[in-house]
């Protein structure tokens, strides 16, 4: 299944590293499964199906292949057989609203006119992507029939359906166009609307916490609940820290002990380097790293919470500060089992940390940091959270003597993320409140990092580091943004598209 894929990678690397004596990274285990519901209706001409026996066979045929390819990519697939006239069509509208679709797909298997689709387009909320997969690479010119034409004829009507859809004000999200078999780009643009299905599913269902306020001046980090609410569907809901200490006051021994072993099985915990702020990890800031990870694990439970962003400082020397300040290891073990939790308050880049993790891509909290300028590459990290199933090996615990421009001490993760393709999004703020994805792709390439308890990690992005920064920068995002790997650009622009957001890719030639 496609929910593991990290994990698989991971096990597959680790047994690699097994084999060659290497440093690997263990796998947090996904704990919020991958889904979505996707609808797909065929459409043609009853028409036809008189005037050609065995016509309306073959679509049927057609349209069983598709929707099994849909179906390997771990959604849930409704279908609703052929829409071939104006009345079916509008029959089939309370079926597909309770249905409750995160998208449509329309398959294309034969001409259909447009009064077979535009009840889905006036009726419908999802996105709706047509898909035109012809059978043959070509016509048989030679013996060719209007039979065999019909067969193929999946294109014929796509720009009468994509014009009226753009009349009642409701552009279709995309359109593929290729085979109906062993068409590899096809079959990759289909993976990626499934993906973009998953995002849109849990989107559109998430409860984030918030809790606390923005960190003082940060202004590029407000943002109006309402307004993600409008966009991306989910709910906000408000946290009080109050909410947390029970659960950390009056700890169960066995969970934090398990909690223990846990931490130490899953992080390296060297001697310090360089940095006089940093440590070996002490027996004090572990108890309270496990304590503070066990009340948020239960917190997390008590609100039905899918995501979380904070930040508070309570009172210097409270049991309070000392919660809220050492939340680190405990997010970035819930951010890599599925529930992103983000610092800093930063509510837009939890709801990016969560369309990568609903990619499964990743989605660490980052931030740019020194440039080298000698290997062309920026440094990109965060001192939490971060989501440990994309680190290159098992990652590192440091004890901080105190936090950079923070309050509070404790427990601080450190990783470089794996080698490769990598890609990361700011969600930004426009100046008439609407949003914006800003993307770019580039790769995590080999090099020392920073001692300091931070991860970090070499980043590269076209067409240097000068010009990229500068690029990214022009385009307003928010300081923050989600790291993931791989090179997936093109999801983040289709679900712009589902989404109605204006999508930037930075990295992309002009």
């Amino acid at each position: 299944m496609r929910s593991v894929k990290l994990c698989l990678a991971f096990i597959a690397v680790s047994m690699l590293s097994a084999a060659y004596g290497l440093d690997a990274s263990p796998c947090v285990e996904r704990r919020k499964p991958l889904t979505a519901n996707v609808g797909v209706v065929s459409v043609g001409l009853d028409t036809y199906w008189k005037q050609c026996p065995g016509l309306y066979e073959d679509m049927v045929k057609k349209a069983a292949v598709f929707e099994k390819r849909v179906e390997s990519h771990d959604v849930n697939v409704t279908s609703f057989g052929i829409s071939d006239n104006p009345q079916k069509a509008a029959s089939l509208i309370p079926a597909m609203k309770a249905a409750d679709l995160d998208l449509l797909f329309v398959d294309m298997v034969t001409y259909a006119t447009s009064s077979t689709f535009a009840p889905f387009v006036r009726e419908l909320t999802c996105p709706i992507v047509l898909v035109a997969l012809q059978p043959d690479s070509k016509l048989d010119y030679e013996h060719a029939t209007i039979y065999k034409q019909l067969l193929n004829d999946d294109l014929c009507s796509v720009p009468e359906f994509t014009g009226v859809a753009i009349r009642y004000g409701r552009p279709v999200a995309d359109v593929v166009i290729g085979r109906l078999e062993g068409d590899a780009k096809a079959d990759e643009e289909i993976r990626q609307w499934c993906a973009v299905a998953h995002v849109l599913h849990d989107l559109r269902r998430a409860r984030i916490g918030l809790m606390g306020h923005v960190l003082e001046a940060m202004y590029d980090l407000q943002v109006d609940p309402t307004a993600v609410s409008r966009t991306f569907g989910c709910h906000v809901a408000l946290c009080e820290p109050d909410e947390i200490m029970p659960f950390y006051r009056e700890p169960v021994t066995a969970d934090v002990e398990a909690m223990k072993k846990r931490i130490l099985d899953f992080f390296d915990t060297p001697d310090p380097v360089s940095d006089p702020w940093t440590e070996k990890l002490t027996a004090r800031d572990l108890d309270v790293a496990a304590k503070a990870a066990c009340a948020l694990e239960k917190f997390i439970a008590k609100r039905n919470l899918d995501g979380f962003a904070y930040y508070y400082e309570g009172e210097a020397g409270s049991p309070t500060r000392e919660l809220v300040t050492n939340f680190i290891v405990g997010n970035s073990l819930l951010t890599s089992a599925g529930f992103p939790m983000c610092g800093e308050f930063d509510l837009k880049n939890c709801v990016a940390m969560m369309i990568f993790d609903r990619l499964d891509i990743g989605g660490s909290f980052a931030e740019f940091h020194p440039i080298d300028f000698e290997r062309d590459t920026v440094l990109v990290g965060h001192d939490g959270p971060h989501h440990l199933n994309i680190a290159s090996k098992k990652p590192v615990l440091r004890s901080l003597k105190k936090y950079h421009g923070k309050p509070g001490s404790g427990a601080g993760v450190e990783f470089n993320i794996k080698e490769g393709p990598i890609t990361m999004m700011s969600l930004g703020l426009k100046a008439d409140g609407s949003f914006k994805f800003i993307v770019a792709e580039g790769e995590s390439l080999k090099g020392p990092i920073p001692p300091t308890g931070n991860t970090n990690t070499h980043g590269k992005f076209p067409p240097d580091v000068r010009t990229f920064l500068r690029n990214w920068s022009m385009e307003g995002p928010t300081h923050h943004f989600a790291l993931g790997v791989g090179h997936h650009a093109a999801e983040l622009k289709k679900l712009g598209r589902a989404l109605g957001i204006e999508t930037v890719v930075v990295t992309e030639e002009k």
